[in-house]
């Protein structure tokens, strides 16, 4: 079947980076479903891991987002049934879903929205995922609680995750969402997603914020930069107020929250499969929720820009966007080369 891989550490200029390669088609495990992947979408961690490299330098496939249709299934799936259209995130530990056919556990996947082409719902999965577990369970929100008051600060609001995050705030809590964005293009989108307000990230953050939230704001949801921005976070944040992470840095002064009693959490969406947590089908049950919220029209897909097929030449295109920080929401790619 044809998938695309990395083999070693390279610059994404390099055509070596990524590789179009022939690979056996994967035999399902138990629990597992084979998915034939008909659109996949890109993030931050297929870069991530790219860079790292492949260990004895085998080839590895990246690729944490997807849709598709089931076409085999394991003895004890009971989830799904050849036929299903899916859509999900997949497991950082296992080979990712830039191939024609992609093995996933059962637990961790969703019906695919039925409003949406496999395109669309390709968009959606990892960065629903971080934005409901982040928000509902380390943030501590209650989902479908308009009358839960408060500010949220989300940053990088027109990004994957940050548009996920400001669209479910939005649609199924109280809180007021203040979003940070620096050019006109991505303060429009953020706006588009919900945000109630836009304050530039390139600039000072505090006098900014008390400017639409004088009393501080009661939540952030810190999508990159926590490292650089957390003592502006202590400032910003109320008395109780929490932090949630996504990003990588390495030592803070997490004393700076002492003072307010301010709790910091991070949010990591691979730690359940990573962890076989007994849990981990509650992720099955998020993306129903979102699909189901999608296709009652409250949330929206976040896909923005399709590159084209899935080979090695428009996703070093993908990976070389994404690194460059300029991405609005999520880039996808469709379909396989003819024959593939």
């Amino acid at each position: 079947m044809p998938a695309v891989a990395c083999r070693e550490s390279l610059p994404i200029q390099d055509d070596e980076s990524l590789l179009d390669v022939e690979l056996p088609v994967p035999q399902p495990r138990p629990r597992d479903l084979l998915v034939q992947v008909e659109a996949v979408a890109v993030n931050p961690v297929d870069y991530k891991v790219r860079q790292k490299g492949s260990p004895g330098g085998e080839p590895r496939v990246l690729g944490w987002d997807a849709a598709g249709t089931v076409v085999a299934v394991g003895d004890e799936v009971t989830l799904f049934a050849v036929g299903d259209e899916v859509y999900y995130a997949g497991a950082i530990d296992r080979p990712g879903a830039n191939a024609r056919f992609h093995l996933v556990d059962e637990s961790i996947v969703g019906r695919k929205p039925t409003t949406l082409s496999f395109t669309e719902a390709a968009a959606l999965p990892l960065t629903s995922l971080t934005a409901w577990e982040g928000l509902f369970e380390r943030l501590g929100l209650h989902e479908g609680a308009p009358e839960q008051t408060g500010t949220l600060l989300v940053t990088a609001a027109a990004g994957g995750v940050g548009a996920m995050v400001t669209q479910l705030a939005r649609a199924l809590t109280g809180l007021t969402v203040i979003g940070t964005a620096s050019r006109p293009e991505t303060v429009a989108y953020a706006r588009r997603m919900g945000a109630a307000h836009v304050v530039d990230h390139h600039r000072p953050l505090p006098e900014q914020v008390a400017e639409v939230a004088p009393g501080g704001v009661s939540h952030i949801f810190s999508t990159v930069g926590t490292d650089q921005n957390l003592a502006a976070y202590a400032d910003m944040l109320e008395p109780f107020g929490r932090i949630v992470a996504i990003d990588d840095f390495g030592p803070v002064e997490i004393g700076l929250l002492k003072s307010k009693s301010i709790s910091f959490h991070w949010e990591l969406m691979f730690t359940r499969s990573l962890h076989r947590t007994p849990d981990r089908a509650t992720q099955h049950l998020i993306l129903n929720q979102v699909a189901e919220l999608v296709d009652t029209g409250i949330l929206s897909t976040t896909a923005t820009r399709d590159l084209g097929t899935i080979n090695a030449t428009h996703l070093r295109e993908a990976h070389r966007i994404l690194e460059s920080g300029s991405a609005i929401g999520k880039i996808t790619l469709t379909g396989f080369r003819a024959g593939g």
